[in-house]
């Protein structure tokens, strides 16, 4: 199984809600009828995702996100069913309501790297995003700070480009950031009758798709999984 995700330069609009059990079912059911399984999920149609979020001293991505700041960049290093033979460094970007994102493949012995300090080399780097996280790494002292686990199902449809995908089983390492170790003590972070639902589109979504989600703007709110993740510390 390959997991290619998806590199939108030009920018993506994104809905985020937290909807129940209940709730998901029932949603899935006609979504089905007309959206795709994403293929990267295989049989199962579901596959996990492992993130390493970047912080600094003074939690400053964290507090843009919960005061809701209009611009700004946050990135993580992901890696697909706790394996380390496909790594991506990657920066989402913020620009007003639209969303960024820019990646590229990093190694498991450069991660290891981040996690000590050892950033130098990063700066001639030829990665562009490299040598971004060096200056971020270097003048705002960010540095790997929590890993998140969860489980992923993606439904795709072709007009509007619209990604829809249903996220549960969140986990969160804490402080640990030893991201390959495949039995890495995790917790909770999520109510476990409760799926983020995220609605990811270009520059329309579709009427049949907005119709069949038949949710409210009063039920949208920032279910930021790293946000999650550092509920306790």
């Amino acid at each position: 199984m390959t997991f290619q995700t998806s590199f939108h330069p030009n920018g993506r609009r994104e809905r985020k809600y937290a909807i129940s059990q209940t709730e998901y079912h029932i949603l899935r059911g006609k979504l089905l009828h007309f959206m795709s399984r994403d293929p990267n999920a295989g049989s199962s149609g579901k596959y996990r995702i492992r993130s390493t979020y970047f912080d600094n001293f003074s939690n400053r991505i964290l507090n843009e996100k919960k005061e809701g700041y209009l611009n700004r960049d946050k990135y993580r290093v992901r890696i697909y069913e706790k394996r380390d033979h496909y790594i991506n460094l990657e920066r989402k970007s913020k620009r007003n309501n639209l969303t960024f994102k820019s990646k590229c493949m990093v190694t498991r012995r450069e991660f290891e790297k981040w996690r000590i300090g050892d950033i130098d080399w990063m700066e001639h780097d030829e990665r562009p995003l490299i040598r971004y996280l060096y200056t971020e790494m270097k003048y705002n002292q960010i540095k790997p700070t929590t890993v998140v686990d969860y489980e992923r199902e993606p439904l795709i449809y072709p007009f509007g480009n619209v990604r829809i995908t249903f996220d549960s089983k969140i986990q969160s390492s804490l402080y640990n950031t030893d991201m390959f170790h495949k039995q890495l003590p995790m917790v909770d972070v999520l109510e476990p009758n409760l799926i983020i639902l995220e609605v990811k589109y270009d520059e329309y979504l579709p009427e049949i798709i907005k119709h069949l989600l038949q949710l409210s703007d009063t039920r949208q709110e920032a279910y930021s999984k790293y946000q999650l993740s550092r509920m306790y510390g």
